[in-house]
């Protein structure tokens, strides 16, 4: 929800970073930032929790840096911004699952399924609407936003999702309430796009 405000001030603060890492492939810090999620994921299955909320944070700034590094040194590219994706996406069901392992109950698996479904319904939401964006020549270029490819807005976005996660790291004991609540606003998200869509991506009504 906050992203596109954010991303301007976490651009200048690791810009000057970016600048001192040209020989550092971006898709190498993006597969970096995985193995350091991965480890959280790792590390909050075995309870140590402190250890993975410093590894989740660790995650997000190379996160972070990968595309400014990207654009710092105009090494940008398609498979650079898929692969950037993807990884993402396996860093966000590692987490939830290394905090299910660590703290296992009936009702944090039942929250911690919904929750990951709902984590599929929206990146099918804003993936494909993303695409059918960029097919219309109204995506990440005309938009002017700094993103490989436009990314629709929802309730729940990269910020929210940090914070999200940094809670479930800081409150291992409330991980079914979390995930409930996470899973009911990302779902939220989804039904914004769809009602954004029928309004603008519907033929007229003759």
């Amino acid at each position: 929800m906050f992203d596109q405000t954010l991303r301007v001030y976490k651009d200048d603060l690791l810009r000057p970073l970016a600048l001192q890492l040209g020989r550092v492939s971006p898709n190498t810090i993006t597969i970096l930032a995985m193995g350091v999620g991965l480890a959280a994921a790792v590390a909050a299955g075995a309870q140590w929790y402190r250890v993975a909320l410093a590894l989740w944070l660790l995650n997000r700034l190379l996160d972070g840096l990968d595309g400014i590094v990207a654009r710092a040194h105009d090494r940008q590219s398609d498979f650079g911004g898929y692969l950037d994706i993807v990884l993402d996406f396996v860093i966000y069901a590692a987490v939830p699952v290394g905090l299910y392992y660590g703290n296992q109950n009936n009702l944090n698996a039942l929250a911690l399924a919904c929750l990951l479904s709902s984590f599929y319904i929206n990146a099918a939401s804003w993936m494909y609407l993303s695409a059918v964006l960029e097919k219309r020549a109204a995506g990440a270029t005309a938009r002017g936003e700094l993103t490989s490819i436009t990314m629709p807005n929802g309730l729940v976005g990269g910020a929210e999702t940090i914070l999200f996660f940094c809670l479930f790291l800081l409150w291992p004991d409330g991980l079914c309430w979390l995930f409930s609540a996470m899973t009911v606003m990302v779902l939220i998200g989804v039904g914004q796009r769809l009602l954004w869509a029928r309004r603008n991506l519907a033929p007229l009504a003759k």
